[in-house]
């Protein structure tokens, strides 16, 4: 299969001043030479095939901005080699912008004081696009989401969930091969974010996108990548489907035991006493084992590596030592396996 977007050791660096402090310092830092590198992308290889949707992941100043942004066109990687459909973004920014889209945080493309159908309109005539091609794009908007509601609406009177849907609306408009989407769903309610992952979702199927999402909500990456990628401190850490993620932490299960039968204080002292008696209470019956504990609402939380210790064994204990009066068992959830991954636990990255 082709790739539509090839990454082959790439490499960004920065030269950044150390300042001083105070007034003094300011001035010396007018004439200063004392600049240290900073690595923000360090030897990234990756490809990305015609059609997926590919969660790109890390935390804040793990390097995907700046790796999207040489994607995009708008840096220029110190080292190594990018193509977007064939060209080099940086080489190319102009033919790179047509068969390109992207949404970027909460910075609207649209124009503020127009009607969204206006925006719209103004885009056409950006991007060329032919009169069928405009109406069919329309046509399948409207089959998807409630737009002809937010046509004659000025962009400065949306909801931040309306401009960010218009915003992604805006950005396939002109049937792009990759569109790129940071954060999307940040900010937005439950409601919302549903019917967002639901039209890229539908876009990326009936129009075969390209789709490189970056986020920090993991019901983004479970509703939409099949794929992710995970970067920290500039190096990827990971690069594979989801459900070979999960399976390398398959011997992870989380333990929800309810202790008390009301429970109304559910303050984060409250929280942290039910943690620290649970805490006191299994590690020296089980000294080999690791637990990760955290508590919600009346339900305390354990998560046990069964490779490390059964959880029926766990389960038995506690109930010798208190009364539960209910329990859950749940699979390990994508977010906790991407934490762990951070946190440098369960050896070395999956094949």
């Amino acid at each position: 299969m082709n790739n539509i977007i090839q990454l082959t050791d790439v490499s960004k660096e920065f030269k950044v001043l150390n300042r001083r402090e105070g007034l003094k310092g300011s001035i010396q830092d007018l004439f200063s030479r004392d600049y240290k590198t900073v690595h923000a992308v360090n030897h990234i290889s990756m490809n990305i095939h015609p059609g997926e949707i590919v969660g790109y992941l890390g935390p804040n100043g793990a390097g995907k901005s700046t790796t999207i942004k040489m994607m995009t066109g708008v840096l220029e990687p110190t080292s190594g080699e990018i193509l977007v459909h064939g060209r080099t973004p940086y080489k190319n920014r102009t033919q790179n912008a047509q068969e390109i889209g992207v949404v970027f945080g909460q910075r609207s493309q649209l124009w503020w004081s127009l009607p969204l159908i206006e925006s719209f309109k103004i885009l056409k005539d950006i991007y060329q696009i032919s009169d069928v091609d405009y109406q069919d794009m329309l046509a399948l908007y409207e089959s998807l989401v409630d737009v002809q509601d937010l046509y004659h609406k000025p962009v400065r009177q949306m909801s931040l969930g309306q401009r960010t849907l218009s915003d992604i609306l805006a950005a396939f408009l002109h049937n792009p091969p990759v569109v790129f989407l940071d954060e999307p769903t940040i900010g937005l309610d439950v409601s919302m974010k549903s019917k967002i992952r639901e039209l890229i979702k539908a876009l990326n199927q009936q129009k075969k996108t390209t789709v490189i999402l970056t986020t920090h909500d993991m019901g983004d990456v479970d509703a939409l990548c099949k794929r992710i990628v995970i970067i920290d401190k500039g190096t990827m850490l990971y690069d594979n489907d989801i459900e070979h993620l999960r399976s390398f932490f398959g011997a992870y299960r989380t333990l929800k035991v309810k202790l008390s039968k009301h429970i109304t204080d559910y303050s984060e002292e409250a929280k942290n006493r039910a943690i620290q008696t649970m805490e006191e209470l299994i590690t020296p019956q089980f000294p080999n084992a690791h637990f990760q504990i955290s508590a919600e609402e009346d339900w305390v939380n354990i998560l046990i590596n069964e490779s490390e210790v059964e959880l029926m064994k766990v389960l038995s204990f506690i109930q010798t030592k208190n009364k539960i009066y209910d329990m859950q068992l749940d699979e390990i959830s994508t977010e906790s396996v991407i934490k762990k991954i951070y946190e440098g636990d369960g050896g070395h990255e999956p094949a």
